[in-house]
């Protein structure tokens, strides 16, 4: 046991001894999440736009209420365009609208008056510019219609702009008879419910877990190259000893990364990840998984660029085939079906179920099954080419 112990902790010291490993096991996986989640994430849920307006303008502050009383969209005041910019660009909000100092006086005087707009360029940031776009319009149309009435009857501005907007808020309004289409399998609702960062976590997780497993294949071919392996078997430790140590260095390399990127995603960004139990089987059995693939790795290559570069090529084509790099319901048929063939595909149905449906262990049975079969055969192919190679 002592013996087992110390040979997979040989393999956790050799990972982390190399500072670029850092970054990518640590760093790198969490750089993802949070871009994915700025990008991509909460767009079903409430937006938040902030605004920049004068609060003693009562022209921009019905701008602003108007903005406000739109069903899913919340208003947050903000200091200056420079902060909102910022706090744009950095994902604290989905967006912000500048009314400029003045603008009241402008709209009173008849002259034009310019609200800017500051969006990300993705499709939530085409949509939110459309939603501003159409209530400053509206906005406009009360003011075009209190300069109309006074020219036409003399009138100062302010008392036809008083008397446009209460007609505004009494007129009834245009009713927009809306139906909803069926979306298959509730995806629209799915994704609805999610979190800025969920989408993304569970994803990044299977995808780096087994890219580090593999690529850490090069560990295992210099452990023959040195002649290491050879020196372990001419004591009295048995072979198996020494395979069930580099098996536990694989995955416990595997659970290492996974486990700490649940942990920080749920305590720094509030990423929910489903029952706990289901969870966490779900996760132990793609580490296993991805462990064996490493040792496979690591069995049946000769040399570390060989290892190096079919390590990274399996980890990033298998992500990209099983979902991980972009959600399996939006793959044609045909892709689909052929992406389950990849245990990534197996864990992120799983996850699906657990983090969309509000699934429970008993919801995943199957695709536990599935991926503790990758599990079996791939750890039992890649101990038997080890042991040949290091017994040879």
């Amino acid at each position: 046991m002592v013996r087992w112990w110390a040979i997979t902790w040989i393999e956790l010291v050799r990972l982390f001894r190399d500072r670029g490993n850092i970054f990518f096991v640590l760093v790198f996986p969490l750089l993802l999440v949070v871009l994915i989640g700025a990008s991509f994430g909460g767009e079903g849920a409430g937006a938040s736009i902030g605004v920049v307006a004068d609060d003693a303008d009562p022209a921009a502050q019905r701008l602003v209420g108007a903005l406000d009383g739109l069903d899913g969209l919340d208003t947050e005041e903000v200091g200056d365009p420079e902060q909102l910019r910022d706090l744009v660009a950095r994902g604290g909000l989905r967006a912000g609208v500048v009314i400029p100092d003045g603008f009241g006086d402008d709209l009173a005087r008849g002259g034009g008056a310019e609200v800017a707009y500051i969006g990300r360029p993705d499709g939530s940031g085409a949509s939110l510019r459309a939603v501003v776009e159409g209530v400053v319009s509206g906005e406009a149309s009360i003011t075009d219609a209190a300069v109309a009435a006074a020219d036409a009857t003399g009138r100062p501005f302010t008392e036809t702009a008083a008397v446009a907007a209460a007609l505004a808020d009494v007129l009834p309004p245009i009713v927009v008879s809306a139906t909803e289409v069926a979306v298959e399998d509730g995806l629209a609702q799915e994704f609805a419910g999610l979190g800025q960062f969920d989408l993304g976590a569970s994803s990044q997780l299977f995808l780096f877990t087994f890219l580090t497993a593999t690529a850490g294949g090069v560990a295992l071919i210099q452990t023959r190259q040195y002649g290491v392996a050879r020196r372990m078997l001419s004591t009295s430790t048995p072979p198996l000893v020494v395979l069930t140590g580099v098996a536990g260095g694989r995955i416990g390399v595997a659970l290492f990364q996974a486990a700490y990127i649940v942990a920080v995603t749920a305590v720094v960004f509030g990423v929910n990840w489903g029952d706990p139990v289901a969870t966490t089987a779900v996760v132990l059995l793609f580490c296993l998984v991805a462990g064996g693939a490493g040792m496979l790795v690591g069995a049946t290559l000769r040399n570390d660029s060989q290892a190096s570069g079919v390590g990274v090529g399996l980890g990033l084509g298998l992500a990209a085939l099983g979902g991980s790099m972009a959600p399996l319901e939006i793959f044609p048929d045909t892709i689909r079906r052929v992406a389950m063939v990849t245990p990534h595909a197996w864990a992120n149905q799983a996850m699906a179920e657990l983090v969309r449906r509000d699934g429970r262990l008993g919801d995943v049975l199957v695709e536990l099954a599935v991926l503790a079969a990758f599990a079996v055969v791939i750890l039992t192919a890649a101990t038997v080419l080890l042991r040949r190679n290091l017994t040879r």
